[in-house]
C-alpha cells in the first residue's frame, strides 16, 4: 500500500500484509510526525492516502528506507482511532508488568519496548499519549539518554501532547523542580510504583490544567 502524507508529501510504501483489513487506523508520519489516517473499510480509498500525489525526494526516500529497515524486524503495529497509547520502556519485566497493570486500569493501551532502538522506532511511527521509562534505561545516565534526546527534539506541538514519566531510585515522587530540570512531566520513586495510578492521575490532572489555555489556542488554530 502506498500512503502519502498530506503534510510533508512523503510517500510511504507499506506491505499490504501489515495493514489490517476493514479498519480505520491511525499512525504518525515518521518524517514530519503529523497524524496519518488509513481507512481500509469497504468502499473507502484502497490506498488510504491523506492527499496529494507528490513524492518524496531521493534523500527523503533514503531516510524513510533507513527507518523501515531499522524497524522491519518489529512488525508494524496499528491502533484504532481514539485509543490512548502508552509506551512502557524497560528491561525489567517485573517492573514493566507492574506499570502495565496500573496503566491498563487508567484506560491506556500499553506498548512495550525493552531496548532503546525499539523504543525510538515506535515513537517515530506512533503518537504516544504517555511515555514511561526508568532513569537507567539502556544502561546510560539520563543526561545522555537517547530517549530523552529524541523527546526533547520533537516539535513543541507534538511534545505538549505527550506525558513523560521517569522512574528513579532517588527521586522524590512528584518533585516538580526535578521534572522541570529533566524536561519531563513527572518523576516517580521506584518505591511508589505500588500507587502509580493514583500519582499519575493527580499529575496528569495538574498538567492538563496548566496547559489548558495553551492547548485551547492550538485547537482553535487547527494545530493541535
Amino acid at each position: 500500500m502506498e500512503i502519502t502524507c498530506e503534510h510533508c508529501k512523503t510517500t510511504l510504501n507499506i506491505p499490504d500484509e501489515k495493514i489490517p483489513k476493514g479498519q480505520k487506523i491511525s499512525a504518525t508520519c515518521p518524517k514530519c510526525r503529523e497524524k496519518l489516517t488509513i481507512d481500509t473499510r469497504k468502499g473507502r480509498d484502497r490506498e488510504g492516502r491523506m492527499s496529494g500525489p507528490s513524492r518524496s525526494s531521493d534523500g527523503d526516500a533514503g531516510a524513510i528506507s533507513d527507518y523501515l529497515a531499522e524497524t522491519e524486524e518489529d512488525a508494524l503495529e496499528y491502533y484504532e482511532e481514539g485509543v490512548k497509547l502508552a509506551l512502557v520502556l524497560g528491561e525489567d519485566e517485573e517492573q514493566r508488568s507492574k506499570i502495565e497493570k496500573h496503566l491498563d486500569a487508567m484506560g491506556f493501551s500499553c506498548v512495550l519496548a525493552d531496548d532503546t532502538r525499539k523504543g525510538i522506532g515506535k515513537m517515530r511511527l506512533h503518537h504516544f499519549d504517555l511515555v514511561i521509562f526508568p532513569e537507567d534505561f539502556g544502561g546510560v545516565a539520563l543526561d545522555q539518554s537517547p530517549i530523552l534526546h529524541f523527546l526533547n527534539h520533537l516539535s513543541m506541538s507534538v511534545r505538549r501532547r505527550m506525558f513523560v514519566v521517569v522512574i528513579g531510585e532517588h527521586f522524590k515522587t512528584m518533585d516538580q523542580m526535578m521534572a522541570f530540570a529533566l524536561s519531563v512531566n513527572l518523576v516517580v520513586n521506584r518505591k511508589d510504583l505500588g500507587r502509580l495510578s493514583m500519582v499519575m492521575q493527580r499529575a496528569i490532572s495538574q498538567n492538563e490544567r496548566f496547559y489548558k489555555v495553551f492547548m485551547e489556542i492550538y485547537r482553535e488554530t487547527g494545530r493541535a
